[in-house]
């Protein structure tokens, strides 16, 4: 075994209904992303492994983009990191790369942005074939007002009526870069990028605009929800089977890839 330890970055996809959410919770929890990622790597690894995530992701909640570091003193090469450790993984998760980064890495303080994509399938029946992939609402939404009211929400601002009351951070501030809503057929997709996301902030945020869309409040009530810095003034937190994170982003010095991975149910337009 080499003395040496060596940092690895990789990229995760992963389909979190069958999950407790990314962070492992001891062992007599229920199962979570986390713990089924740190098995297969340490038995390729030979050694124990631990990872640190871009974003701690709620049960329920996708990823086709996490990013991951970890450490180990051996390094098996590309083929076992990824094929290896998948044949350890259940088919709702897998490894689609993994780079050798430096030892100042890290996935989840290095990031410099997070994309998160929110689906919603707006007409009369839901699918059978979608369960658990997207938001199913059975009325048509209006997009355009949906994306005019979330707007105000673009900037550093106090997302204290966006935050679930138990969030553990210290600070409710956060930089919100770019959201948009767009309809794409029958689907209405939210999309956030930020610097750093609170508990529940995306699901809390499309559970307000959904709101708009629905047209029980006008545009112009996203910006007086903000203001109040209260959470009981907001929107009901929308369900997490809709919400994807998608991507994220680093200093190019670390050379990963950061190209958005659109959800699989919307290939077909994105």
């Amino acid at each position: 075994m080499s003395e040496c330890v060596t940092r690895f970055a990789l990229g995760l996809e992963y389909n979190g209904s069958d999950f407790s959410g990314w962070q492992r919770q001891g062992a007599t929890a229920p199962v979570t992303i986390q713990k089924i990622v740190e098995e297969g790597l340490s038995k390729v690894a030979g050694e124990s492994v631990l990872t640190v995530c871009a974003g701690r992701t709620d049960a329920g909640v996708h990823a086709t983009q996490q990013v991951v570091h970890f450490d180990s003193f051996v390094d098996r090469g590309s083929k076992a990191w990824t094929v290896g450790v998948n044949s350890q993984l259940p088919s709702s998760i897998r490894i689609l790369w993994v780079r050798q980064v430096a030892a100042d890495f890290s996935a989840r303080f290095s990031a410099v942005a997070r994309r998160y994509v929110y689906v919603i399938r707006d007409c009369e029946m839901s699918s059978v074939f979608l369960n658990g992939t997207v938001t199913h609402i059975a009325r048509k939404l209006k997009a355009e007002a949906m994306h005019e009211a979330a707007q105000v929400l673009v900037g550093e601002h106090d997302f204290s009526s966006f935050r679930a009351a138990g969030c553990q951070s210290n600070s409710p501030n956060r930089n919100v870069e770019k959201i948009s809503v767009v309809r794409k057929s029958n689907y209405v997709v939210i999309t956030v990028v930020a610097n750093a996301f609170l508990q529940h902030m995306v699901r809390n945020i499309a559970g307000t605009l959904i709101a708009v869309g629905r047209g029980d409040y006008p545009s112009s009530w996203v910006k007086i929800v903000l203001e109040q810095r209260d959470r009981t003034k907001a929107g009901a937190t929308s369900p997490p089977h809709g919400l994807y994170l998608t991507g994220v982003s680093y200093s190019p010095k670390y050379a990963l890839p950061e190209r958005p991975v659109a959800p699989p149910v919307l290939a077909g337009f994105v």
